[in-house]
């Protein structure tokens, strides 16, 4: 009997986590596909006419026939792309809310899961973007990607452990000192901002068009956290995993 609750428990989990990192990922998708992709095709129209003026392309009939083709299947593949990366990252924050959700505040379970939510978009996505920000086609060279990529998976990771390691601690403090590991944080991750080398790409396209981008860039990945902050907490609330745990004992 344990064992079938076991699995009944876990079964319901996967679910919470599964169906809501998938809804959470289509709404990121679709915002996506309303929101950034106009930006994209600007960007990707000033790289193309790049191409042409430097002979690396020409202007063709089927240059444009092979483009358009890509584009509308890549446009096509926005919110399936976003449905699987919403599962990956939901799986994330499931895992983290279930071993979270008793210290968290909040009288209801969709207000803990938004809780967690604004504090994992605050320190794995908000803080290394405002370091390294998302910057359309034409901006930044091939030669540096990799690089790029390093510094931004890395100051993630920082900020990401930072934060788990000043919350470790600041259940060691009562509830009036755990201020403190707040401004602990603060004070670290300003210091690793600072020292963290800056993007070692030069902005060569209109002002208006990267910061439209990146408006949009914000808006879409703010739409996954709070869809699937509210997506988890109703439905933990209506299936209550954590019941099954309590009847097996």
């Amino acid at each position: 009997m344990p064992l079938g609750v076991n699995i009944m428990k876990t079964s319901l989990f996967l679910v919470i986590v599964l169906l809501s990192g998938a809804i959470a990922g289509a709404v990121h998708g679709g915002v996506n596909l309303a929101i950034v992709e106009p930006y994209l095709d600007t960007a990707i129209g000033i790289e193309n006419q790049n191409l042409f003026a430097s002979g690396e392309e020409e202007d063709t009939p089927e240059f444009w026939i092979e483009y358009d083709g890509y584009r509308t299947w890549q446009k096509g593949g926005q919110v399936l792309a976003g449905v699987i990366l919403g599962i990956s990252i939901g799986a994330l924050f499931g895992i983290v809310f279930a071993l979270s959700r008793q210290s968290l505040p909040g009288s209801n379970n969709v207000k803990k899961a938004l809780i967690l939510a604004g504090i994992m978009w605050l320190t794995i996505y908000f803080i290394p973007f405002l370091k390294y920000p998302a910057n359309p086609p034409t901006v930044g060279d091939t030669e540096t990607v990799v690089l790029r990529g390093i510094l931004y998976l890395s100051f993630i990771a920082i900020s990401g452990f930072g934060a788990m390691g000043f919350y470790k601690l600041s259940k060691k403090f009562e509830r009036k000192a755990k201020l403190v590991s707040i401004i602990g944080y603060a004070a670290f991750i300003t210091a690793v901002f600072l020292a963290m080398p800056e993007n070692p790409d030069e902005i060569s396209v209109s002002t208006n068009l990267v910061e439209g981008f990146r408006t949009a860039s914000v808006l879409g990945v703010s739409s996954f956290w709070i869809v699937v902050a509210i997506m988890l907490g109703l439905l933990w609330d209506k299936l209550k995993p954590e019941q099954e745990i309590t009847s097996s004992r």
